[in-house]
């Protein structure tokens, strides 16, 4: 692993375990607080709580800023986007998340879906450390740069931004069973589950539609039903019927909530789908 891509890689690593950390630490301060004010005493916890998740914002920056100069140097190394293996997919697929995060954040005034999704993050972080493979020349089917470039850039918005929706579908239902007081009302995650298929669909698509093109470049055909093309089907699929059963059916709330738990395990056969079958996608 060259040095500088090591060091920023391990840095990632390192400012999303410590925004998790700040984070909790935050969530139990705020629940105290809370405990304190319901018994009618004057909370003294609120600049405490407020420094705690201030910490943790600056963290999760510098985590992104860290995971986007780990894909910089990587491609400085190789030539390419991070489209050739695992590790590269695993580190785009976890800055997708991260930045994603702080979109969401910053739009709906609430840390607890970002959170969420860079548990998941540090998750990739862990597998690409593991799984690193230094770089190596192209085989020919993955020589179409900028072709591949933007289907694997649709694919890290689409991952991204349903990892979001996932972590937002788990606190509704723990927000449907429990109402807790330190987290927002179960409606807000409901809204952030749908803005985030409403945003992750259109990308889904082009990554599959852009696939297709990529397919026909470089085996001679644009479907193959090659396993992880039909994951990426299957994918679609699930949230296509997420969308009809919000817009047509009527449905939120838990049914919606539990098809978007669904989506996200489909998203992770896709991705490690190349080592439980074998196709055309068998790389490492």
């Amino acid at each position: 692993m060259s040095s500088l891509e090591g060091i920023f890689l391990i840095a990632s690593l390192a400012g999303i375990v410590l925004t998790i950390l700040f984070a909790i630490i935050a969530s139990i301060s705020s629940r105290r607080g809370t405990m304190v004010e319901k018994s009618g005493s004057k909370s003294a916890e609120a600049a405490p709580r407020s420094g705690l998740s201030l910490t943790a914002q600056i963290f999760t920056v510098l985590s992104l800023v860290s995971i986007t100069l780990t894909i910089v140097f990587r491609a400085i190394q190789t030539g390419h986007g991070p489209f050739s293996s695992m590790y590269e997919f695993a580190i785009a697929f976890a800055w997708g998340i991260v930045i994603m995060g702080v979109i969401f954040e910053w739009r709906y005034k609430t840390a607890a879906v970002k959170n969420m999704g860079l548990i998941v993050a540090l998750l990739l972080l862990i597998f690409a450390i593991v799984q690193y493979s230094k770089p190596e020349p192209l085989v020919p089917a993955l020589q179409q740069s900028a072709l591949l470039s933007v289907h694997v850039a649709s694919a890290v918005v689409a991952y991204g931004v349903f990892t979001i929706g996932f972590g937002a579908a788990i606190l509704f239902l723990i927000q449907n069973r429990r109402n807790s007081q330190w987290l927002p009302d179960k409606e807000v995650f409901d809204i952030i589950s749908y803005r985030s298929v409403v945003i992750g669909f259109p990308f889904l698509t082009l990554t599959i539609v852009l696939g297709a093109i990529w397919a026909d470049i470089a085996w001679g055909r644009y479907w193959s039903w090659d396993p992880k093309e039909t994951a990426s089907l299957v994918t679609w699929l699930i949230y296509a019927v997420y969308m009809h059963a919000r817009l047509m059916r009527g449905w939120k709330g838990k049914k919606t909530a539990i098809l978007l738990i669904v989506g996200f395990a489909a998203i992770l056969l896709t991705f490690f789908g190349n080592y439980i079958f074998s196709g055309l996608h068998a790389y490492n």
